[in-house]
């Protein structure tokens, strides 16, 4: 065979192991479990870690405040340093909507060793434990939650006995570029993280999605969360990690009634929040950095390449094993799309996105190596430590 045609077999032989032995990772049916009615509803604490949001609290904060929940619930948003009034929007949306009572609290700049939403984090969970809460709810401030929210996710921890509930918010896909790239990212980090594999009871496999986590608060305690965590950029899975270290049962699915409300609508504000942590995930080393480089070009852009090159040099082996990789590839991504409510023909787009993704990783290890590191709103962190191992 020529060497396109082992290629093209390569890519069609991984595509044929992610299909069946990566946890069946493309499937989106792994929604909030639910085994009853707790006998009795336990105490919650919302903590909201908030830096110049003054744009979307009046979109999130009242979908909080607004939350049908039989037990005690509050909110604590912190107040991270924010130059655009946060902390007084966000009190202005409590006098204005009532429902739960909202604490803002204010902590000042991030101690070094640090990163600033896990300081904000921090604050506003030794806040919150002054009134006991059985539980923590951390959530964004892009977030916004159903009436029900809250109650679903509860009764979801304590029939299932789970120490972290955590559910991948809806991200927003009302622009051009929303719908290209977004459905991909939830699809890439499913395929990084197989939920069924987070989700079974001893497995290795540990991850939580950062906009919507319900957390046990003994749990924490145990996981000594967040100060464990102080410094990883990729909080979620930190967290995720380090709460099953401490014994924790986890549980990690896609959102029906959790949404994102912050818009990406340009290619440049999807490329920051991907290139911000990109490195951080490869634990900022260049010889994972090569090897991813060279596995999304394998698995994601050897399969249109090898098909076209295939058919042009009469090359059949090329093009049927090219052509079945995409189609594999292909069909691994519709139930994602279908979750996103997006047209099926964005999916033989697949590897158009990986190839922006790939770029963007290098650019975030490029970036790193420059000495700008993880930069988000404002605050850059040159040498972040990477989420740690189990």
């Amino acid at each position: 065979m020529s060497a396109v045609a082992w290629i093209a077999v390569g890519s069609l032989t991984a595509w044929m192991w992610l299909l069946l032995g990566r946890g069946f990772f493309w499937r989106t049916d792994q929604r909030l479990p639910r085994r009853g009615v707790p006998d009795r509803w336990p105490s919650v604490a919302i903590v909201v870690p908030a830096r110049d949001e003054a744009d979307m609290l009046p979109v999130s904060l009242p979908s909080l405040l607004a939350q049908d929940y039989p037990g005690r619930a509050e909110v604590f948003l912190v107040d991270d340093c924010s130059e655009d009034g946060t902390g007084d929007v966000a009190r202005a949306l409590s006098v204005r909507y009532g429902g739960l009572p909202v604490t803002v609290v204010s902590p000042g700049e991030p101690e070094p060793g640090w990163t600033g939403k896990l300081w904000a984090v921090r604050h506003g969970i030794e806040r919150a434990r002054t009134r006991e809460p059985e539980y923590l709810l951390l959530t964004d401030a892009d977030i916004a939650h159903e009436p029900d929210s809250l109650r679903e996710l509860v009764a979801a921890a304590v029939t299932g006995d789970y120490d972290l509930v955590s559910q991948m918010a809806r991200l927003r896909v009302s622009s051009g570029w929303e719908r290209l790239v977004v459905p991909a990212f939830v699809y890439f980090f499913s395929q990084l993280y197989p939920f069924r594999w987070v989700n079974r009871a001893g497995a290795r496999t540990a991850a939580a999605a950062g906009g919507c986590v319900l957390l046990r608060t003994g749990a924490a305690l145990r996981a000594q969360v967040p100060e464990s965590i102080r410094q990883a950029v990729i909080d979620d899975v930190s967290l995720a990690r380090a709460v099953r270290r401490g014994g924790g049962r986890i549980w990690l699915g896609l959102a029906e009634r959790v949404d994102s409300v912050r818009p990406y609508p340009r290619l440049a504000d999807l490329w920051r929040m991907v290139s911000r942590s990109a490195y951080a995930q490869l634990r900022h080393s260049t010889a994972l950095l090569l090897g991813t480089v060279l596995g999304l070009a394998l698995v994601y852009l050897a399969p249109p390449v090898t098909l076209v090159a295939g058919l042009l040099g009469d090359d059949p082996v090329a093009a049927w094993a090219g052509g079945g990789a995409w189609a594999v590839m292909t069909g691994t991504y519709l139930p994602m799309l279908a979750h996103y409510r997006q047209s099926p023909w964005w999916a033989p787009l697949l590897p158009f996105t990986a190839a922006l993704y790939l770029l963007m990783t290098v650019d975030s290890a490029v970036r790193h190596h420059r000495g700008r590191g993880a930069a988000w709103k404002g605050r850059t962190y040159a040498r972040p430590e990477a989420a740690p191992d189990r």
